[in-house]
């Protein structure tokens, strides 16, 4: 049985690093030292394949619970993803098929493992029990919260206010992912800041049904990179947990310059004492910005990768992007077919994932081949024995010859 930590200035770090708001936070800060192991809850609903840094925040922070020898418990929201989390949104979400969220699931646990001892972890999903709801104990669970406390959500009373459609099944998700709480007995749940009222309702149905209610650790919402939006695949501005060293490295070194203490702050092991020293020196003009980001970008990598995948990667974008030499190690690929339209080579090597984007990047001005811009979306490239050399942006490369 893992020994439960109840070091002082471990909990404070615990309650204070990452965290934008604990409720309640003396509370937890007494049980956390109590020694008693708390059983600490994150919910994702697996609406996406892919985890990234902004998922990371939270997935750290619930490692530190971890690190203290708390049983943590990764739920994934297999029956609430039939429905679709409606936060922040001001339409009802599409709600997903069986089919998307099975696909979904199998790599959720897999990338989760890139932060968590999943060994120690408990796997769980709601449609353990949400699946097995009479009519009857639905209508009871609804009655324990009032039509005037649900509506209370901020999206929800825009959506009210301005007379847009509000599915019974939309107000019925926070009950829900509420009541895992209750079927998990949880004693502290994690989230982001978006998640608030969610976890609150967890609490609320806690007491209902006699429990002593969870504490709520919320953790901010990690911005995409080039800052405003926070991060989020269908913006296109993320990093996945499971990207590839080299593109992982590069994409952070085009991160804006006003997020580098953030993502130091968020996303790296650095002591809180390392980072102030990394602020005053920004701040005071004392280093360049892009020396900062390679730092950032390594310690990032490192975390998902190790030392030495980060090392190489740091070696790569210097020789791709800063002295802009083409890497020895390049795909290549040999097509029987010579003449190929640019936009779908580009799909064929890997280098875009659909047609669309593409032609997105050839009219940003974002492809060479052999060394030379394209802006033609009609463009046609032949394969010769000697080989095409293309090139995606500053970091993906691949060559193409005749097979």
């Amino acid at each position: 049985m893992a020994k439960i930590i109840t070091d002082k200035n471990k909990i404070e770090e615990v309650l204070r690093r990452g965290a934008a708001e604990v409720i309640v936070k003396e509370n937890l800060r007494q049980r956390l030292a109590s020694g008693k192991k708390l059983r600490i809850k994150l919910g994702i609903d697996p609406t996406g394949s892919v985890l990234h840094l902004g998922h990371g925040v939270v997935l750290r922070k619930l490692k530190d619970f971890q690190n203290l020898g708390h049983q943590v418990i990764f739920l994934i929201g297999d029956f609430t993803a039939r429905i679709g989390d409606p936060t922040g949104r001001s339409v009802a979400r599409k709600p997903m098929t069986d089919q998307e969220i099975e696909t979904n699931m199998k790599s959720y646990a897999k990338q989760a493992g890139l932060i968590l001892d999943m060994k120690k972890v408990e796997i769980r999903y709601n449609s353990e029990w949400l699946d097995r709801l009479s009519f009857e104990e639905l209508i009871k669970l609804a009655s324990k919260v009032t039509y005037a406390q649900v509506a209370q959500r901020a999206d929800f009373k825009e959506r009210i206010r301005s007379d847009q459609d509000l599915s019974l099944q939309e107000f019925l998700y926070p009950l829900m992912v509420g009541y895992d709480s209750v079927a998990l007995k949880a004693d502290v749940e994690l989230g982001g800041t978006d998640q608030k009222f969610n976890l609150l309702m967890g609490r609320q149905l806690q007491k209902k049904y006699d429990q002593e209610p969870q504490d709520i650790v919320t953790c901010p919402l990690l911005e995409g990179l080039a800052g405003g939006d926070k991060m989020s695949k269908n913006l296109d501005n993320y990093i996945a947990l499971a990207e590839q060293p080299e593109e992982m490295y590069g994409k952070i070194m085009s991160l804006t310059d006003s997020l580098i203490v953030r993502y130091f702050f968020l996303c790296t092991d650095l002591t809180e004492s390392e980072i102030a020293g990394i602020e005053r020196e920004l701040a005071g003009g004392k280093i360049n910005p892009r020396d900062l980001k390679m730092r950032l970008a390594y310690e990032i990598t490192k975390i998902y990768h190790g030392e030495k995948k980060a090392h190489e990667a740091q070696e790569y974008f210097v020789k791709t992007v800063q002295k802009k030499e083409a890497p020895k190690a390049i795909t290549n690929y040999e097509l029987r077919i010579t003449n190929w339209r640019l936009v779908d080579l580009l799909v064929k090597v890997k280098l875009a994932t659909s047609r669309s984007k593409a032609r997105r990047l050839i009219e940003q001005g974002g492809v060479k081949v052999d060394g030379i811009v394209i802006k033609d979306v009609n463009k046609t490239v032949e394969a010769t024995e000697n080989g095409v050399l293309l090139q995606k942006g500053k970091r993906g490369f691949a060559r193409v010859t005749k097979g």
